[in-house]
C-alpha cells in the first residue's frame, strides 16, 4: 500500500499533535521533541509535523516543508525514479540516507512552483541521536531543503 506525505512546519509541536490527534482520531505513530508522524489508515495518509525552532526560522517560510509519497519497498522507488526521469523530469535521489529519525531510500523532485516531492520508503528507524537532520542529506544547514 502506498499513501501521500504531507509535511508541515508547525510553531508549537504539542498543539499540532492535538489538533491532529482530534482531527483523525489516531496517536502519533512516531514522536520526539521537534518531530512527530501520523500513520492514518483513513484517509491513507502520512502526516509529518516538523517543529521550527528559533535557530531554524530563518530559512523556513510558510507550512509547507514537503510532499510525498511513502511506498513499501527501494525496488518501487528505483521503478518511480526511473519513471520520472524517463518523462524528463529532474530527480535527485538518496539510498539509504539517514534524516527525520529514519533510515530511507528516497528519490526527490520539484513541481513547477518548487514544491518538493519525494517517493521514499523507510528501511528502519534511525537512533534518537541522529535527529531530524541524520546524516545531513536533507535539512540542510541553511534550512533551505525540505526536513524528511
Amino acid at each position: 500500500m502506498s499513501r501521500v506525505q504531507l509535511a508541515l512546519n508547525v510553531s508549537d509541536l504539542d498543539a499540532a499533535i492535538d489538533f491532529y490527534s482530534r482531527l483523525f482520531g489516531t496517536a502519533p505513530a512516531k514522536r520526539h521533541s521537534d518531530y512527530a508522524n501520523f500513520a492514518i489508515a483513513d484517509p491513507p495518509l502520512k502526516l509529518v509535523l516538523i517543529e521550527k525552532g528559533d535557530e531554524r526560522a530563518a530559512g523556513i517560510t510558510g507550512a509547507l516543508n514537503h510532499l510525498g509519497v511513502e511506498v513499501q519497498t527501494p525496488e518501487e522507488v528505483a521503478v518511480a525514479s526511473a519513471r520520472l526521469s524517463s518523462d524528463g523530469l529532474q530527480t535527485s535521489g538518496e539510498t539509504g540516507t539517514t534524516c527525520c529519525y529514519a533510515v530511507q531510500v528516497k528519490v526527490w523532485v520539484d513541481d513547477p512552483d518548487g514544491a518538493p516531492w519525494e517517493v521514499y520508503t523507510v528501511l528502519a528507524d534511525a537512533a534518537v541521536e541522529s535527529g531530524i537532520r541524520g546524516d545531513g542529506t536533507c535539512c540542510a544547514v541553511d534550512d533551505t531543503a525540505p526536513c524528511c
